[in-house]
Protein backbone atom coordinates (compact mmCIF):
# COMPACT_ATOMS: atom_id res chain seq x y z
CA UNK A 1 0.00 0.00 0.00
CA UNK A 2 2.75 2.41 0.94
CA UNK A 3 4.64 1.66 -2.23
CA UNK A 4 1.48 2.23 -4.27
CA UNK A 5 0.91 5.64 -2.64
CA UNK A 6 4.52 6.58 -3.37
CA UNK A 7 4.07 5.53 -6.96
CA UNK A 8 0.84 7.55 -7.21
CA UNK A 9 2.49 10.62 -5.63
CA UNK A 10 5.42 10.30 -7.99
CA UNK A 11 3.08 10.06 -10.94
CA UNK A 12 1.16 13.18 -9.87
CA UNK A 13 4.44 15.02 -9.31
CA UNK A 14 5.58 14.06 -12.77
CA UNK A 15 2.30 15.22 -14.24
CA UNK A 16 2.50 18.56 -12.42
CA UNK A 17 6.06 19.04 -13.62
CA UNK A 18 5.10 18.17 -17.17
CA UNK A 19 2.11 20.52 -17.04
CA UNK A 20 4.26 23.37 -15.73
CA UNK A 21 6.85 22.76 -18.40
CA UNK A 22 4.14 22.72 -21.05
CA UNK A 23 2.68 26.00 -19.80
CA UNK A 24 6.13 27.60 -19.74
CA UNK A 25 6.81 26.42 -23.27
CA UNK A 26 3.68 28.17 -24.52
CA UNK A 27 5.03 31.50 -23.30
CA UNK A 28 8.58 31.03 -24.59
CA UNK A 29 9.81 33.22 -27.46
CA UNK A 30 10.30 31.90 -30.97
CA UNK A 31 14.04 31.41 -30.57
CA UNK A 32 13.53 28.90 -27.73
CA UNK A 33 10.74 27.03 -29.54
CA UNK A 34 13.18 26.48 -32.38
CA UNK A 35 15.89 24.78 -30.35
CA UNK A 36 15.18 21.58 -32.28
CA UNK A 37 16.46 23.23 -35.45
CA UNK A 38 20.13 22.74 -36.38
CA UNK A 39 22.57 25.39 -35.18
CA UNK A 40 23.93 28.04 -37.49
CA UNK A 41 27.73 28.30 -37.20
CA UNK A 42 29.46 31.65 -37.65
CA UNK A 43 33.20 31.20 -38.09
CA UNK A 44 35.67 33.93 -37.18
CA UNK A 45 39.22 33.56 -38.47
CA UNK A 46 40.79 35.48 -35.59
CA UNK A 47 41.23 34.80 -31.86
CA UNK A 48 38.79 35.88 -29.14
CA UNK A 49 39.35 39.35 -27.75
CA UNK A 50 40.49 41.01 -30.97
CA UNK A 51 38.68 43.69 -32.96
CA UNK A 52 37.11 41.35 -35.52
CA UNK A 53 35.90 39.02 -32.78
CA UNK A 54 34.38 41.91 -30.82
CA UNK A 55 32.53 43.28 -33.85
CA UNK A 56 31.27 39.82 -34.79
CA UNK A 57 30.03 39.05 -31.28
CA UNK A 58 28.20 42.38 -31.03
CA UNK A 59 26.04 41.17 -33.93
CA UNK A 60 26.07 37.36 -33.84
CA UNK A 61 25.19 37.03 -30.15
CA UNK A 62 21.86 38.77 -30.89
CA UNK A 63 20.88 36.75 -33.95
CA UNK A 64 19.37 33.65 -32.34
CA UNK A 65 15.87 34.99 -31.49
CA UNK A 66 15.66 36.62 -34.92
CA UNK A 67 16.73 33.51 -36.80
CA UNK A 68 14.55 31.18 -34.74
CA UNK A 69 17.35 28.68 -34.16
CA UNK A 70 20.66 28.44 -32.29
CA UNK A 71 23.49 30.60 -33.65
CA UNK A 72 26.97 29.75 -32.36
CA UNK A 73 30.35 31.43 -32.81
CA UNK A 74 33.44 29.39 -33.61
CA UNK A 75 36.84 31.08 -33.51
CA UNK A 76 39.14 29.42 -36.05
CA UNK A 77 42.20 31.69 -36.10
CA UNK A 78 45.02 31.28 -38.55
CA UNK A 79 46.57 32.52 -41.79
CA UNK A 80 44.86 35.91 -41.77
CA UNK A 81 41.39 34.38 -41.76
CA UNK A 82 42.10 31.70 -44.36
CA UNK A 83 41.46 28.81 -41.94
CA UNK A 84 37.89 29.96 -41.28
CA UNK A 85 37.28 30.64 -44.98
CA UNK A 86 38.46 27.15 -45.91
CA UNK A 87 36.15 25.60 -43.31
CA UNK A 88 33.12 27.47 -44.63
CA UNK A 89 33.87 26.17 -48.11
CA UNK A 90 34.17 22.62 -46.78
CA UNK A 91 30.69 22.82 -45.27
CA UNK A 92 27.49 22.21 -47.27
CA UNK A 93 25.93 25.29 -48.89
CA UNK A 94 22.80 24.97 -46.76
CA UNK A 95 22.71 28.23 -44.80
CA UNK A 96 24.21 26.73 -41.65
CA UNK A 97 27.76 28.09 -42.03
CA UNK A 98 28.87 31.70 -42.40
CA UNK A 99 32.13 33.62 -42.09
CA UNK A 100 32.64 37.02 -40.45
CA UNK A 101 35.89 38.68 -41.49
CA UNK A 102 37.51 42.06 -42.06
CA UNK A 103 37.94 43.21 -45.65
CA UNK A 104 41.62 42.25 -45.39
CA UNK A 105 40.69 38.57 -45.56
CA UNK A 106 39.01 38.54 -48.98
CA UNK A 107 40.99 41.42 -50.47
CA UNK A 108 44.56 40.84 -49.40
CA UNK A 109 44.51 37.05 -49.26
CA UNK A 110 43.33 37.25 -52.86
CA UNK A 111 45.87 39.80 -54.07
CA UNK A 112 49.08 39.08 -52.16
CA UNK A 113 51.17 36.36 -53.84
CA UNK A 114 52.24 33.47 -51.68
CA UNK A 115 49.05 32.99 -49.67
CA UNK A 116 48.36 29.85 -51.72
CA UNK A 117 44.60 30.10 -51.40
CA UNK A 118 42.47 27.70 -53.41
CA UNK A 119 39.36 29.87 -53.68
CA UNK A 120 38.20 33.00 -55.47
CA UNK A 121 36.29 35.39 -53.20
CA UNK A 122 34.07 36.61 -56.05
CA UNK A 123 33.28 33.10 -57.28
CA UNK A 124 33.27 30.82 -54.24
CA UNK A 125 31.59 33.08 -51.65
CA UNK A 126 28.32 35.00 -51.54
CA UNK A 127 28.44 38.30 -49.63
CA UNK A 128 25.64 38.48 -47.08
CA UNK A 129 26.07 41.92 -45.52
CA UNK A 130 28.56 44.37 -44.10
CA UNK A 131 28.50 44.88 -40.34
CA UNK A 132 30.74 47.86 -39.65
CA UNK A 133 33.11 50.40 -41.18
CA UNK A 134 36.01 52.09 -39.45
CA UNK A 135 39.07 54.22 -40.13
CA UNK A 136 42.58 52.87 -39.85
CA UNK A 137 45.03 55.25 -38.26
CA UNK A 138 48.55 55.72 -36.99
CA UNK A 139 49.67 56.13 -33.42
CA UNK A 140 53.18 57.25 -32.48
CA UNK A 141 55.22 56.74 -29.34
CA UNK A 142 55.74 59.73 -27.08
CA UNK A 143 59.51 59.42 -27.35
CA UNK A 144 59.34 60.50 -31.01
CA UNK A 145 58.17 63.93 -29.89
CA UNK A 146 55.78 64.06 -32.86
CA UNK A 147 52.32 65.56 -32.35
CA UNK A 148 51.07 65.38 -35.95
CA UNK A 149 51.81 63.68 -39.26
CA UNK A 150 54.23 66.31 -40.58
CA UNK A 151 56.28 66.21 -37.38
CA UNK A 152 56.47 62.42 -37.55
CA UNK A 153 57.68 62.60 -41.16
CA UNK A 154 60.41 65.04 -40.12
CA UNK A 155 61.38 62.78 -37.21
CA UNK A 156 61.59 59.79 -39.58
CA UNK A 157 63.84 61.72 -41.96
CA UNK A 158 66.18 62.62 -39.12
CA UNK A 159 66.15 59.10 -37.67
CA UNK A 160 66.33 56.69 -40.61
CA UNK A 161 67.83 53.94 -38.48
CA UNK A 162 65.12 54.22 -35.83
CA UNK A 163 61.96 54.84 -37.86
CA UNK A 164 59.58 51.95 -38.45
CA UNK A 165 55.91 51.13 -38.06
CA UNK A 166 54.22 48.21 -36.38
CA UNK A 167 51.43 46.27 -38.00
CA UNK A 168 49.31 43.37 -36.68
CA UNK A 169 50.52 40.93 -39.32
CA UNK A 170 51.98 41.15 -42.81
CA UNK A 171 50.31 41.37 -46.17
CA UNK A 172 47.19 43.22 -45.02
CA UNK A 173 45.69 46.69 -45.34
CA UNK A 174 47.64 48.05 -42.36
CA UNK A 175 50.95 46.99 -43.86
CA UNK A 176 50.22 48.44 -47.31
CA UNK A 177 49.05 51.74 -45.84
CA UNK A 178 52.51 52.01 -44.32
CA UNK A 179 54.06 51.34 -47.74
CA UNK A 180 51.88 54.06 -49.27
CA UNK A 181 52.75 56.48 -46.47
CA UNK A 182 56.49 55.93 -46.91
CA UNK A 183 56.27 56.38 -50.69
CA UNK A 184 54.07 59.47 -50.52
CA UNK A 185 56.09 61.18 -47.78
CA UNK A 186 59.42 59.96 -49.25
CA UNK A 187 60.73 58.52 -46.03
CA UNK A 188 62.29 55.25 -44.95
CA UNK A 189 59.73 53.38 -42.88
CA UNK A 190 60.43 49.66 -42.46
CA UNK A 191 57.64 47.45 -41.18
CA UNK A 192 57.72 45.59 -37.86
CA UNK A 193 55.09 42.83 -37.98
CA UNK A 194 53.35 41.54 -34.85
CA UNK A 195 51.08 38.61 -34.15
CA UNK A 196 48.00 40.70 -33.50
CA UNK A 197 47.30 44.17 -32.13
CA UNK A 198 47.74 43.71 -28.35
CA UNK A 199 51.52 43.08 -28.35
CA UNK A 200 52.02 45.82 -30.95
CA UNK A 201 50.14 48.40 -28.88
CA UNK A 202 52.04 47.32 -25.76
CA UNK A 203 55.33 48.02 -27.55
CA UNK A 204 54.01 51.34 -28.86
CA UNK A 205 53.04 52.49 -25.37
CA UNK A 206 56.44 51.39 -24.08
CA UNK A 207 58.28 53.26 -26.83
CA UNK A 208 59.79 50.06 -28.28
CA UNK A 209 58.28 50.69 -31.72
CA UNK A 210 57.99 54.34 -32.85
CA UNK A 211 54.68 54.05 -34.69
CA UNK A 212 51.89 51.64 -35.48
CA UNK A 213 49.02 51.41 -37.97
CA UNK A 214 45.87 49.79 -36.65
CA UNK A 215 42.15 49.91 -36.04
CA UNK A 216 41.35 52.68 -33.64
CA UNK A 217 39.99 50.52 -30.83
CA UNK A 218 43.54 49.55 -29.89
CA UNK A 219 44.85 53.12 -30.05
CA UNK A 220 42.23 55.60 -28.85
CA UNK A 221 42.12 54.64 -25.17
CA UNK A 222 45.89 55.12 -24.91
CA UNK A 223 45.67 58.35 -26.91
CA UNK A 224 43.01 59.75 -24.57
CA UNK A 225 45.13 58.74 -21.57
CA UNK A 226 48.19 60.50 -22.99
CA UNK A 227 50.27 57.33 -23.34
CA UNK A 228 50.61 57.63 -27.14
CA UNK A 229 49.51 60.15 -29.74
CA UNK A 230 47.24 59.31 -32.67
CA UNK A 231 48.51 61.59 -35.44
CA UNK A 232 45.96 60.85 -38.15
CA UNK A 233 43.59 58.50 -39.94
CA UNK A 234 43.91 57.20 -43.51
CA UNK A 235 40.48 58.16 -44.83
CA UNK A 236 39.25 60.94 -47.11
CA UNK A 237 37.30 62.69 -44.38
CA UNK A 238 37.38 62.87 -40.60
CA UNK A 239 35.43 60.20 -38.79
CA UNK A 240 32.35 61.12 -36.71
CA UNK A 241 33.66 58.59 -34.19
CA UNK A 242 36.70 60.77 -33.47
CA UNK A 243 36.16 64.19 -35.07
CA UNK A 244 39.22 65.67 -33.36
CA UNK A 245 41.60 63.32 -35.20
CA UNK A 246 42.74 64.80 -38.55
CA UNK A 247 43.18 62.84 -41.76
CA UNK A 248 46.61 62.40 -43.29
CA UNK A 249 45.30 64.09 -46.44
CA UNK A 250 44.45 67.33 -44.66
CA UNK A 251 47.98 67.29 -43.27
CA UNK A 252 49.43 67.22 -46.77
CA UNK A 253 50.01 63.45 -47.10
CA UNK A 254 47.61 62.06 -49.69
CA UNK A 255 46.95 58.54 -48.39
CA UNK A 256 43.19 57.97 -48.26
CA UNK A 257 42.56 54.24 -48.75
CA UNK A 258 42.39 53.44 -45.06
CA UNK A 259 38.74 52.64 -44.46
CA UNK A 260 38.35 49.13 -43.14
CA UNK A 261 35.15 47.15 -42.90
CA UNK A 262 33.86 43.89 -41.53
CA UNK A 263 31.43 41.69 -43.41
CA UNK A 264 29.67 38.35 -43.47
CA UNK A 265 29.90 35.76 -46.25
CA UNK A 266 28.23 32.44 -47.07
CA UNK A 267 29.43 29.72 -49.38
CA UNK A 268 28.41 30.30 -52.99
CA UNK A 269 25.32 28.26 -53.81
CA UNK A 270 23.69 28.85 -50.43
CA UNK A 271 19.92 29.14 -51.04
CA UNK A 272 19.05 32.82 -51.64
CA UNK A 273 16.22 32.57 -49.10
CA UNK A 274 18.71 31.62 -46.37
CA UNK A 275 21.08 34.43 -47.31
CA UNK A 276 18.22 36.94 -47.32
CA UNK A 277 16.96 35.66 -43.97
CA UNK A 278 20.39 36.19 -42.39
CA UNK A 279 20.73 39.55 -44.13
CA UNK A 280 17.43 40.75 -42.67
CA UNK A 281 18.42 39.62 -39.18
CA UNK A 282 21.78 41.42 -39.41
CA UNK A 283 19.99 44.60 -40.50
CA UNK A 284 17.72 44.39 -37.44
CA UNK A 285 20.62 43.86 -35.05
CA UNK A 286 22.61 46.80 -36.44
CA UNK A 287 19.60 49.05 -35.84
CA UNK A 288 19.43 48.15 -32.12
CA UNK A 289 20.39 51.16 -29.95
CA UNK A 290 22.53 49.09 -27.58
CA UNK A 291 24.50 47.62 -30.50
CA UNK A 292 25.07 51.04 -32.02
CA UNK A 293 26.27 52.37 -28.68
CA UNK A 294 28.57 49.40 -28.12
CA UNK A 295 30.15 49.73 -31.55
CA UNK A 296 30.63 53.50 -31.54
CA UNK A 297 31.51 54.09 -27.89
CA UNK A 298 33.56 51.02 -27.05
CA UNK A 299 34.79 49.50 -30.31
CA UNK A 300 35.38 52.75 -32.25
CA UNK A 301 33.59 51.40 -35.32
CA UNK A 302 30.45 52.56 -37.08
CA UNK A 303 27.57 50.09 -37.58
CA UNK A 304 27.14 50.04 -41.34
CA UNK A 305 24.64 47.77 -43.05
CA UNK A 306 25.14 47.00 -46.72
CA UNK A 307 23.22 44.21 -48.38
CA UNK A 308 24.90 41.45 -50.35
CA UNK A 309 24.94 43.32 -53.68
CA UNK A 310 26.33 46.48 -52.10
CA UNK A 311 28.98 44.51 -50.23
CA UNK A 312 29.95 42.76 -53.45
CA UNK A 313 30.35 46.11 -55.25
CA UNK A 314 32.57 47.50 -52.47
CA UNK A 315 34.63 44.32 -52.47
CA UNK A 316 35.21 44.40 -56.24
CA UNK A 317 36.14 48.10 -56.17
CA UNK A 318 38.63 47.43 -53.39
CA UNK A 319 40.22 44.55 -55.31
CA UNK A 320 40.62 46.83 -58.34
CA UNK A 321 42.14 49.61 -56.22
CA UNK A 322 44.72 47.52 -54.37
CA UNK A 323 45.77 45.16 -57.18
CA UNK A 324 48.21 47.57 -58.93
CA UNK A 325 49.55 48.89 -55.61
CA UNK A 326 50.38 45.42 -54.33
CA UNK A 327 51.85 44.34 -57.67
CA UNK A 328 54.06 47.43 -57.83
CA UNK A 329 55.29 46.84 -54.27
CA UNK A 330 56.66 43.41 -55.17
CA UNK A 331 55.55 42.12 -51.79
CA UNK A 332 54.80 38.43 -51.37
CA UNK A 333 54.31 36.11 -48.41
CA UNK A 334 57.34 33.88 -47.94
Amino acid sequence: MTHRRQRMKLTRRQLLTASAAGAAAISLPLGVHAQGKPAIRVLIGFPPGGATDAIARAVVERLQPLMGQPVIIENKPGAGGRVAADLVLQAPADGLAYMVAPNATPTFLTLVPGHNIKWDITRDFSPVASLATYPLGMGVALNTGATNAREFVEWARKNPGKSSYGTPGMGGQNAFLGVQLAQTARIELPVTPYKGSPPMVTDLVGGHVPSAISLMDGLMAHHRAGRIRVIGIFTKERSPLMPDIPTFAEQGIDVTSGEGWTGMWAKAGTPPAEVQRMQAAVRQVLAMPDVRELMTQRLWVYPTFRDGAQTDAVQRAELAHWAPIIKASGFRVE
